[in-house]
């Protein structure tokens, strides 16, 4: 008997809101980029990765940025299994011509494996009193 599938969902609980929450991940200063994205990687202390994505006025109108984000929060959605959990990640997009679903992807589970590693050794998980 297999396992079912893990859900591919994007609930509000994955994502980053508050300004703060953005802050404390450039203020760890571990990121990792191609000719794609950018992506910044901080420690976040929960069971699965959240995702906050970071389009400027640059990459074009509200129309263009609008489909940027989209872009990034499908490709999380499709990879975030693939992801390191416990890790908040921020995507901002490299200038040029827009990505494809398929090279966002690739690159964010690339990245952020990268930016995750920066991050240095996860603490061990404490026990529950009793276990062996």
């Amino acid at each position: 008997m297999t396992a079912p599938p893990k859900p591919l969902t994007f609930p509000q609980t994955h994502r980053l809101k508050t300004p703060a929450e953005f802050d404390r991940c450039y203020k760890r200063k571990r990121s990792a980029s191609d000719d794609v994205l950018i992506v910044y990687a901080c420690e976040n202390a929960l069971p699965h990765p959240r995702l906050g994505c970071s389009v400027s006025k640059k990459v074009g109108n509200a129309v263009v940025r609008g489909r940027y984000k989209r872009l990034f929060r499908e490709a999380f959605r499709r990879s975030q299994h693939d992801l390191p959990p416990g890790t908040d990640f921020i995507m901002i997009p490299r200038p040029g011509p827009e990505p494809s679903q398929a090279a966002v992807i690739a690159s964010l589970v690339k990245l952020a494996k990268q930016a995750a590693r920066k991050l240095g050794p996860r603490p061990p998980e404490p026990r529950p009193e009793g276990a062996p």
